[in-house]
């Protein structure tokens, strides 16, 4: 118990050194799971064994902070972290996010790096067992691209808040100029430049379509109140379209499943008495909707839109024809 109560303060301190602006009491309480109070005691046992632990009046609180980081002693990384890391990067590689996963790496190197020997030897044969036990189950899927000079531009500007000019190979127009008020990326199965193009609100542009991306030095606007997160929840994939009420009925012999499948990150599952699960959310991306219901099989009824039915009988009557026409279709 002693040991437990070591690590939370240091757990503590860690969150102390890592952020600029400091943490109140509540959010210290809220980070580590435990009460007010608790958390009181923690800060004054921290602040006895690093001293350098600041308060800064942020009117109606304060917020404390570690403003000259922890020593290198404090920051060893564990076996689990450093195989989490290299996972991740492995994960990036294998999805053809090379940008991303050249960025891990780096990481990786650097935390080694700042690593004392001693505990890079203690390290050492836990990270080999782990990287040996573990490994990645690579899925069918498109892979994303990732051009290091498209990103690189596109970051650029939304660091500096200026418009971007490239050439877009897609849309109506292919090879049209553009210039647009970048808001943010999406990853995902294609990656996609969120912005807004003129007085129109935001679009989704294909990384793999832009061209001679170059940052204008213009300010670009930014819809106040706009929060990427909350775009891309609005919609079950990437593609936006309307938005609706989304209802599905998933049949008993795959309910325990769906208690633990995530369609939407604002869905509410309900439990029936026939053992069903009914999942209700709102989103829009009706086609990637009924894409992945495909996956389902006949464990899934969708009981509204009524557009996501005739999606998916669409679809299905498209891959009949695909597989019943020519000379298949004189066989059958």
């Amino acid at each position: 118990m002693r040991h437990e109560k070591g690590a939370r303060l240091l757990e503590l301190a860690r969150l102390l050194a890592s952020t600029a602006e400091g943490l109140t009491l509540d959010e210290i309480a809220d980070r580590l799971g435990v009460g007010r109070r608790t958390a009181e005691r923690m800060r004054d046992a921290v602040r006895e064994v690093f001293p350098a632990l600041e308060e800064v009046d942020d009117p109606p609180t304060r917020r404390f902070r570690i403003p000259s980081g922890l020593d290198g002693l404090f920051q060893a990384p564990t076996a689990e972290e450093l195989a989490a890391l290299g996972t991740a990067a492995d994960t990036f590689a294998n999805q053809g996010a090379s940008a991303r996963a050249q960025a891990l790496r780096s990481l990786e190197q650097k935390v080694l790096s700042a690593t004392r020997a001693a505990a890079r030897r203690r390290l050492a044969p836990d990270l080999e067992a782990l990287l040996q036990a573990e490994t990645i189950a690579v899925q069918a899927g498109p892979r994303p691209f990732e051009d290091e000079a498209v990103l690189s531009g596109v970051r650029e500007a939304l660091k500096a808040g200026s418009t971007l000019a490239f050439r877009y190979e897609g849309g109506s127009t292919p090879g049209r100029v553009r210039e647009v008020h970048p808001y943010g990326i999406l990853f995902g199965r294609a990656n996609y430049l969120v912005a807004g193009e003129g007085e129109g609100g935001p679009r989704n542009w294909r990384l793999d379509r832009l061209a001679d991306v170059t940052v204008t030095g213009r300010p670009a606007r930014r819809p106040e109140g706009f929060s990427l997160q909350d775009y891309a929840d609005e919609s079950f994939g990437i593609y936006q379209d309307d938005t609706e009420d989304v209802e599905l009925r998933i049949l008993p012999q795959s309910a325990e499943g769906a208690l633990r499948w995530r369609f939407h990150s604002d869905q509410v599952l309900e439990k029936q008495a026939d053992g069903s699960v009914i999942v209700r959310f709102r989103a829009s991306g009706m086609r990637e909707l009924a894409w992945h219901l495909f996956t389902w099989g006949d464990q899934v009824q969708i009981l509204k839109p009524q557009r996501l039915k005739d999606l998916i009988v669409e679809q299905i009557e498209l891959a009949r024809r695909a597989h019943t026409s020519g000379t298949d279709a004189g066989r059958a």
